[in-house]
């Protein structure tokens, strides 16, 4: 046994091979499904959950760190980070005619006085059907700042959640014995009230995977690079490999640059 420091003021017990001179306990290594007492939700504690993969083979335990896996839940960051990443990705080529740009002559329609008539001095203003408008949208970018902190926190906060519910699943490795489909629907199937499915990996996502989920709009894979909250929000079931759990603790762990 060994007490390792994994946040401040908590503190987290790991069993090694060397701890008790040989392999890990049988009863930690059991199949069974193991019944925990109802927890409270961010208190930084570190998760024990099982590993798998897609054949439901038991491959040990995993310790989620709690700092990463166990932050309170806040919808208000949630929410400014959901807006960061949609107006980020906005494209901004809306474009409207000014007066200078509408085709059309540039001569007055009729004289100042004498008509009875309203004063106008081009048929291209806002005011003629196929005239300009004004104060339209142009091209611009919709993007705005959102500090790192809070960007790291919202990450937090989405894998927080999909834990607390129950819907993150953490595998081996995502291998697939075929690029086949059916294996994949197979598969979703068999999961409870799992409407739509992210798989994140830790490096390039396998050809046979991609292959196998492309035709299936429910089911998604990225990259744990490319990990994100509203990617998060989007699915019900968060499936992640072991891999891509430990690049994630890294990342949530490494020093923001300024």
């Amino acid at each position: 046994m060994q007490n390792v420091l994994a946040f401040p003021r908590f503190s987290t017990t790991i069993w090694t091979p060397d701890s008790n001179g040989g392999a890990f306990p049988s009863d930690l290594l059991s199949s069974k499904t193991v019944l925990t007492p109802e927890r409270t939700i961010g208190l930084y504690e570190d998760l024990v959950v099982p590993v798998t993969n897609f054949h439901n083979e038991d491959h040990g335990l995993m310790v989620l760190a709690g700092d990463v896996f166990d932050v309170p839940i806040r919808k208000d960051i949630i929410h400014r980070v959901v807006r960061w990443q949609l107006a980020k990705r906005q494209q901004g080529t809306h474009s409207t005619k000014t007066i200078s740009e509408v085709s059309g002559t540039g001569r007055k329609p009729w004289q100042q006085k004498g008509l009875g008539r309203a004063r106008h001095g081009s048929l291209r203003g806002p005011q003629f059907r196929g005239g300009a408008t004004m104060h339209g949208p142009k091209p611009r970018s919709h993007a705005f700042k959102l500090n790192k902190k809070v960007r790291r926190l919202g990450l937090k906060i989405a894998l927080s959640a999909r834990a607390a519910e129950g819907k993150l699943l953490v595998f081996e490795d995502l291998e697939v014995p075929t690029h086949k489909t059916k294996n994949i629907v197979n598969y979703v199937n068999q999961m409870e009230n799992t409407k739509k499915l992210l798989l994140v990996d830790g490096g390039p996502i396998n050809e046979k995977l991609k292959l196998a989920t492309q035709n299936l709009h429910y089911v998604n894979v990225l990259p744990s690079i490319g990990l994100n909250v509203y990617s998060i929000l989007q699915h019900d079931t968060l499936v992640m490999s072991r891999d891509a759990v430990n690049r994630i603790v890294e990342r949530m762990h490494t020093p923001i640059n300024r």
